[in-house]
This record gives structure tokens, sequence and C-alpha cells, in this order.
């Protein structure tokens, strides 16, 4: 039976793969088959690191939001919710931006979300 040589297609999806694992230890870089492995968790730790670090970063602000908050003598619950009432629309991040860049902005929209809606 003649040898099967596959061609040109077979050869650029194995380097595909080996491109992707550059920088992996060993044969994991070297290899197809433990190549493919390694790239295959990869993947899988690429796509759920993706959805954990939107996760991450929201806890982040609220973090950097809540700590601010304090300083000007509320809490986070209490100024998120005053915001919402006083019908300011700013997002968590921006809010955790004018929280380190601009403390005396932060505290104008602190007195923003203190005072008792009307």
């Amino acid at each position: 039976m003649p040898r099967v040589k596959r061609g040109f297609k077979a050869r650029r999806r194995r380097n595909k793969v080996l491109s992707e694992a550059r920088g992996f230890v060993a044969g994991r870089s070297k290899l197809y088959r433990t190549a493919m492995d390694a790239v295959r968790h990869a993947w899988l730790y690429q796509y759920r690191h993706r959805r954990e670090r939107k996760r991450e970063f929201r806890r982040l602000w609220s973090v950097r939001i809540g700590a601010a908050a304090r300083l000007n003598g509320t809490s986070y619950s209490r100024l998120i919710h005053g915001l919402k009432l006083a019908g300011v629309e700013i997002n968590r991040k921006m809010l955790a931006e004018v929280a380190i860049h601009d403390p005396d902005g932060f505290t104008r929209i602190a007195e923003i979300a203190s005072k008792p809606a009307t």
C-alpha cells in the first residue's frame, strides 16, 4: 500500500496549532499531538477567563467606589441608590476613575447622591 503524504493543507493545520503553542514548555510546543492537547486546554482557560475578567473588574470598581464613599461619610449601597434616585447615569467604571483621579469631583457626586429625592 503506498504512503499518503497528505499535502500542504494538513501541514498548514499542524503548523497553525504549533504556532499557537509557541512559548509552551518542552514537547507541548514541539510535538503536534501534545501541543494540540495543550492548546485545547489553553483555549478553554482563555474563554473562561475572558468572562471572569469582567467580574473581577466590576468587583474592583465596587471596592474603590466603596472606599471613596466611606471617606465621604456614606456607604457604597447608599451612594449607588442615591445616584439612581437623583437620575445620575454614571457607570461604576467611570465612578471608580473619578474616585481615584478626582476626589473633589467624587465628593460633589456623593453630595448629589446624599440629597433627598424630591
